[in-house]
């Protein structure tokens, strides 16, 4: 009885250590695959990250290079601007400040414009001139000689500090004026003047 009683411990304990080892090994086996997938997934994860740190770098490389190529773009514009500016600075002011500066050519310009207003017409003439306010007595003076049969028709003539040179005409009732300022004028030549300027001083447009 002993005997099988013992036999019976020893069968249970066997089976015991065997079933406890299956598990450990079930374990063990679990745990070393669940390890390798997470080696496999952290790999893969670096992976994707070093790619995306490169595709990253890239980008800022290519937007950073654009970026210069657009900023030096920009600056030699301004430059060149800079020097088209001053060539005409240089150039075109003084020249159209110097002409509207004689008194006598504008109102030869004056006179000019008014007697083609109406061509041939022996009305009474409903016109206004504006002329620089500076140079009031010398216009004056100027108009009493060559323009005294108009002023008797009803040529209305003004001055304003508003303008530095030239002059502007319209009719009295002030509908519209027509501008003839030095600003006017120079405008007008940096029109015409500038994409020659550019081409002479770059050999090339823009």
């Amino acid at each position: 009885m002993q005997t099988k009683l013992q036999e019976l411990t020893e069968k249970i304990y066997r089976e015991g250590v065997e079933k406890a080892r299956e598990e450990a090994e079930k374990i063990t086996t679990e745990a070393q695959e669940q390890a390798d997938a997470l080696l496999v997934k952290a790999k893969k994860d670096a992976d994707e990250l070093i790619k995306k740190a490169e595709k990253d770098a890239e980008a800022l490389k290519k937007n950073t290079f654009n970026e210069l190529q657009l900023t030096s773009r920009q600056l030699l514009s301004d430059l060149r601007q800079k020097v088209v500016n001053l060539v005409e600075l240089k150039t075109i002011k003084p020249t159209i400040n110097e002409v509207f500066a004689d008194s006598s050519f504008t109102s030869d310009m004056v006179l000019a414009m008014i007697k083609n207003w109406q061509p041939g017409s022996n009305e009474d003439i409903n016109l206004t001139v504006l002329l620089p306010e500076n140079n009031q007595k010398e216009f004056e003076n100027l108009f009493m000689k060559k323009a005294e049969q108009l002023l008797q028709k009803g040529l209305e003539v003004k001055f304003s500090d508003k303008i530095k040179g030239g002059m502007k005409i319209g009719p009295k009732d002030g509908g519209y004026m027509i501008s003839f300022t030095d600003e006017d004028f120079e405008n007008l030549f940096r029109s015409y003047l500038r994409p020659k300027l550019i081409e002479l001083l770059y050999e090339q447009k823009d």
